[in-house]
């Protein structure tokens, strides 16, 4: 408990002695964006694949239960799809923003 309680007074004391950082410019907010949303979009996609599989396994043959898992393989692979475009779809926003 002691460790913990140190740790954390050592971290706070660390923030505290930070200045505040310097406004960043349109390409680098736009570059932090893209990862968040692809990271996003991808945890997303993986959470609708891994539930078709658990589907498509313990459907025991019912169509209604297959064709509801591969509703969620497709689901995951227009996720995956978006997470693949996100850089692009963001770089044709900075493009019309002029960044």
């Amino acid at each position: 408990m002691f460790t913990i309680l140190t740790l954390l007074s050592d971290l706070t004391a660390a923030a505290a002695v930070q200045p505040l950082a310097a406004p960043k410019s349109l390409p680098q907010v736009i570059d932090g964006i893209t990862g968040w949303i692809m990271g996003i979009i991808a945890v997303v996609a993986t959470m609708f694949l891994v539930i078709g599989g658990l589907r498509y396994m313990a459907a025991g043959g019912d169509p209604a239960q297959v064709e509801q898992a591969k509703g969620n393989f497709k689901s995951a692979l227009i996720g995956y799809a978006l997470a693949v475009l996100a850089p692009v779809v963001l770089k044709v926003l900075q493009g019309i923003l002029g960044g």
